[in-house]
């Protein structure tokens, strides 16, 4: 599966974040040329190498016209002054109507739009007002709309197909804005972050900015620790505050090794016979079961019996419970919850002297595993009367 790994160790912020997408890919300039031609209105995009803490990073400056906007989304990185441009205010309508200009997928204005109407209810439980009456502020600004919309964009992108996100800091102390001075986090992230695994940190100063807030509740499907991944490529995203620990967001993108959640379904069994234990476990496997088997055991009063095991999903859960109730003498089932790694696999078709033969590659973990079909092989060995050991070897010499 791929994956994004998102480490906010140093809060989050939109132009970091886009940084992070953009250090993702072979060629960052190339992607960031890609956005410059999205057609937002009067905006640039400028990429910039960036050392901090003696480690290489990118930085993404948002140009309005040519001048960069110092607006309350930039005080995570840059804790840049007020100026003109922050006294612009965007309705909810306005956005959408620049969001919907946009020469972008349907998914990307969707995606776009759908994060800008999580900052809309948080501004409203904030301010007591609808979200029609919203008007924003520091995040209504353009180039907040440009960082919304560059990291649906970069997302889509990637292909990525889960998003996994570290604890967030949010620091702590006061944060000027548009209504005044505010607390750190400010109101309308301490809304987005609900639900969030957020710390205030050692280091004063606002770390999380409610466009950083709202892309990471709209995208993120899981904060915690990294799993187990297998990382292909890593970016960082620059703010522009200079801090003793290094500034940034880091982005990992891999392919997730095989770790799903599942459950066995477990029973003791001492008076079936064999005919309706072995009916069960075939209908346990056709009917989705991951895998049955039984095991012998010694029972209470010294009775032999058979202690079965079905491993399913945990979607599947109702499914099997009724299946194994219904045809054992079971009266009480046993659940435990499991953690599986597994290896990823595909089937290719080789070709071989004997016919075409499925074989079966199994890889990660720093380990690779391969196998032709044992159906396939079993077949050829019908059909010519040689046996599956010396077929096998054949194939081999021949791959």
């Amino acid at each position: 599966m791929r994956t994004l790994y998102l480490e906010c160790n140093m809060g989050v912020a939109g132009d970091m974040l886009t940084a992070a997408l953009a250090g993702l890919f072979e060629d960052p300039s190339e992607a960031v040329k890609e956005l410059n031609r999205l057609g937002i209105p009067k905006v640039r995009y400028r990429l910039e190498p960036v050392v901090k803490c003696g480690i290489q990073g990118l930085q993404i400056r948002v140009l309005i016209e040519g001048h960069e906007e110092g607006v309350h989304e930039k005080q995570i990185g840059s804790q840049e002054s007020h100026n003109a441009h922050d006294h612009h205010h965007t309705s909810m309508k306005e956005i959408k109507d620049i969001v919907n200009a946009l020469s972008v997928s349907e998914s990307v204005k969707q995606n776009a739009l759908s994060v800008y109407q999580l900052i809309a209810e948080a501004e409203s439980k904030v301010h007591g007002q609808t979200v029609e009456e919203i008007h924003f502020h520091e995040v209504g600004s353009m180039d907040a709309v440009a960082d919304v919309v560059a990291v649906c964009y970069l997302i889509e992108r990637l292909k990525v197909e889960r998003i996994i996100a570290s604890p967030v800091r949010v620091g702590y102390g006061q944060v000027h804005c548009a209504h005044g001075i505010l607390p750190v986090p400010a109101p309308a992230v301490s809304v987005l972050t609900e639900g969030i695994p957020v710390y205030s940190g050692n280091l004063e100063g606002e770390f999380c900015t409610p466009t950083g807030a709202a892309l990471l509740k709209y995208f993120v499907s899981e904060f915690g620790e990294m799993p187990v991944l297998r990382v292909v490529k890593t970016g960082y995203g620059m703010g522009k505050k200079e801090f003793e620990a290094a500034n940034c967001v880091r982005a990992m993108l891999a392919e997730e090794e095989q770790e799903t959640r599942i459950i066995e379904l477990c029973c003791n069994l001492d008076d079936m016979i064999p005919e309706n234990i072995g009916f069960i476990t075939e209908l346990l496997m056709k009917e989705g079961a991951l895998d049955v088997y039984t095991t012998n055991i010694q029972m209470k009063k010294n009775r032999p019996g058979i202690l079965l095991t079905c491993m399913c999903k945990e979607a599947d859960r109702a499914k099997f419970l009724t299946l194994i109730f219904k045809h054992t003498t079971t009266l009480g089932i046993r659940e435990y919850d499991c953690k599986r790694y597994g290896l990823k696999r595909k089937i290719e078709t080789v070709q071989t002297p004997y016919g075409d033969v499925h074989y079966k590659y199994a890889s990660g973990y720093g380990v690779e595993k391969s196998k032709p079909e044992y159906e396939d092989i079993a077949a050829i060995a019908r059909k010519t009367g040689n046996s599956l050991e010396n077929i096998k070897s054949d194939i081999e010499k021949l791959r």
